[in-house]
């Protein structure tokens, strides 16, 4: 199960390893979406201003499953940039109730340590919602980064993005995930955006050659429970 707090943040963590587990090892995925991703681009949160926007963005989530393939999705409609104006706990209900109706093994999720206070509400509510307890079905957390999120926390803070797992994937893999993000209208950007085309691949190049491969994603593994 991938736990997000936008529409594309689930391709910018791990859209190709999401293709290759499921193209190649048929991994059962699901995603939960949990915020609206749009309205905080305005002066203050009017969803009947923005209602065009956000219709369009849930049919670019739906166009963004089909390309890369996983299985179903959640979406749900907390404030966008604005997850520290509810309560965690109405936010840890919904990862709660998904995981019950999921049972996932494994969860993905963002880094805590993220610029975007979304991203920190979103990592927190996985963390509470899965403590390791004898009846807990999820063994494994790991967290991604998020690009324009993860890689602008302050060269001071503590809470760096320190990676110690990876995936490869091949070309294939890594321009279907590029296709993805392309159906998000609202999200895609121009070169030198971390958002743009240009910036995915460059990663993932940066991220391959640093485990001798020539495409991959980084991850943290954040616990990992074997029986």
């Amino acid at each position: 199960m991938i736990i997000v707090a936008h529409p594309d943040d689930e391709l910018l963590g791990l859209g190709a390893t999401m293709n290759r587990l499921i193209m190649e090892y048929n991994v059962i995925t699901h995603v939960v979406i949990l915020g609206e991703g749009v309205t905080s681009r305005s002066e203050n949160r009017n969803t009947e201003a923005w209602k065009e926007e956000l219709i369009n963005h849930k049919k670019n989530i739906l166009e963004a499953q089909s390309i890369i393939g996983y299985h179903t999705v959640s979406i749900y409609d907390f404030p966008d940039n604005r997850f520290d104006t509810v309560a965690l706990l109405d936010i840890i209900k919904i990862v709660e109730k998904e995981k019950t109706d999921f049972q996932p093994d494994i969860i993905f999720t963002h880094h805590g340590g993220d610029v975007n206070i979304d991203h920190q509400r979103t990592f927190e509510a996985v963390i509470t919602s899965c403590r390791p307890m004898q009846q807990e079905s999820v063994k494994t957390i790991i967290t991604f980064e998020t690009m324009s999120g993860t890689e602008w926390r302050a060269s001071t803070d503590p809470k760096h993005f320190v990676p110690n797992f990876f995936i490869s994937f091949s070309k294939q893999n890594l321009d279907i995930k590029i296709n993805a993000m392309n159906a998000y209208i609202y999200e895609k950007r121009k070169y030198p955006h971390p958002r743009s085309a240009e910036a995915l691949e460059i990663v993932a190049k940066r991220w391959g050659v640093s485990i001798g491969k020539n495409y991959a994603e980084a991850f943290c593994l954040v616990r990992n429970i074997s029986n």
